[in-house]
């Protein structure tokens, strides 16, 4: 067994609390699909996804070892280091959760480590080329692709559905909606609780508790896992309810299609290495997946606060992490006034959620009447060009309108009058 300072115990502790809040966070990247289309009762799904998140944490360590070997120098992090860069992602992720907005732990996690690594050791502590090829390509190509992919994976269901009854298809599309959920969960377990196992892996290796390029130990692997299942299991409810419900309305097909679509490219992610965020993944599977019903309405404006959440997400991790690790390098003292203020943070954030409770009971109900977006200026110019039925007649003003015909018989023999507007 490694040996332990203090200060490293408690940075593998702080560390599997983010795992936790990454669990709970991104429930709804696995599960949201499945539960507003009512494939799955909400509680059984999230028990689901716990499950299969933590056997998906023992089938790769390709993620942990990009984290833990290749984005930053280990030779100059020390284990405060990484404990401001995890202060840094852990209140990007409770204050999104709060709000309900679907934002990417990876990148929170991420900014984290690059704020603390260049407050402690300047620019050139982070490997700027594994920055942008293995976080920052793969942040913009993974939602493109995957709501392209869904986009015409949605089409490609309902055309081949199409003279199949309605009930039945929408059953079959149901059980096909499970097994996709599992897959994300699965893939969930591959890509996001490495990156918990990459960054103890780090700590170890910053304390001297472990040799450096070692791969994660199997102690790491398994409490890695069973901390994200646990917060899996816990159930983000209010990101269920924005992904679920805010983004666009879904039916099993678009679900089937968003889900399959959103696991391809995070298990290949996983595959090459790639820090890949499975919320903007999956975020972008339902947008495609919506755009691709005949009729189906992407709600930008929720789309809008997402995007400027993603856009967030890294630089204001990293300035939290680097005031972290700037108040802990006056020592002892310092790192013990950032763990106060990170857990008061953090009580202070649940306080506030209790106001208004979002859990399974009514995870599928939305704040907003399900009004269409606000007509733009294309459909308001089509509306101007398009002649109006037969029988009305309009002078950009008002219309005349032909009164109904009468169905009294004495009245029928009077000439109908004109109902003006």
């Amino acid at each position: 067994m490694e040996s332990f300072s203090l200060i490293l115990a408690i940075v593998v502790v702080t560390a599997l609390a983010f795992d936790f809040t990454n669990g709970f966070h991104d429930t709804a990247n696995a599960m949201a699909t499945t539960i507003s289309t009512g494939a799955l009762k909400p509680k059984v799904a999230v028990a689901m996804s716990a499950v299969l998140n933590l056997v998906g944490a023992f089938l790769s360590v390709e993620v942990a070892n990009t984290i833990s070997k290749g984005l930053v120098d280990e030779s100059g992090i020390r284990p405060e280091v990484i404990f401001a860069a995890l202060v840094g992602a852990i209140l990007w992720n409770l204050l999104t959760w709060l709000v309900g907005l679907p934002s990417s732990s990876s990148h929170a996690l991420m900014g984290g480590l690059i704020g603390a690594a260049v407050a402690s050791a300047g620019l050139d502590a982070v490997h700027g080329d594994v920055l942008v090829t293995k976080v920052l390509l793969p942040a913009i190509a993974a939602p493109l692709v995957a709501g392209v992919a869904a986009m015409f994976a949605t089409r490609l269901s309902y055309r081949l559905g199409g003279k199949t009854p309605s009930k039945a298809s929408e059953k079959g599309y149901r059980a096909g909606q499970i097994a996709s959920a599992g897959l994300v969960s699965l893939a969930h377990g591959t890509n996001d609780a490495q990156k918990t196992m990459g960054i103890i892996t780090l700590a170890l290796v910053a304390g001297g508790a472990v040799s450096p390029d070692s791969d994660p130990p199997l102690w790491v692997i398994l409490s890695a896992g069973i901390a994200i299942a646990m917060g899996t299991y816990l159930g983000g409810w209010r990101i269920i309810r924005t992904m679920g419900k805010g983004l666009t309305d879904l039916q099993p097909q678009q679900g089937f299609a968003a889900q399959t679509s959103a696991a391809t490219v995070i298990l290949a992610s996983s595959h090459l290495g790639f820090s890949l965020s499975t919320t903007h993944s999956v975020s972008g599977s339902v947008m495609g997946a919506g755009l691709g019903r005949k009729g189906g309405v992407v709600r930008w404006s929720t789309a809008t606060r997402m995007f400027v959440a993603w856009g967030l997400t890294l630089p204001a991790a990293a300035l939290v992490a680097a005031l972290a690790e700037w108040v802990c390098g006056f020592g002892d003292w310092g790192t013990t006034l950032v763990a106060v203020f990170l857990v008061a943070s953090s009580a202070a954030i649940w306080k506030i959620s209790r106001r208004e409770v979002v859990d399974h009971t009514n995870v599928n109900e939305h704040d907003e009447a399900p009004d269409e977006e606000p007509s733009g200026v294309v459909t308001q110019a089509m509306a101007a060009v398009t002649p109006p039925p037969a029988g009305i007649v309009t002078d950009g003003l008002s219309a005349t309108i032909p009164a109904p015909a009468p169905t009294d018989p004495a009245a029928q023999a009077a000439p109908p009058a004109a109902t003006t507007v």
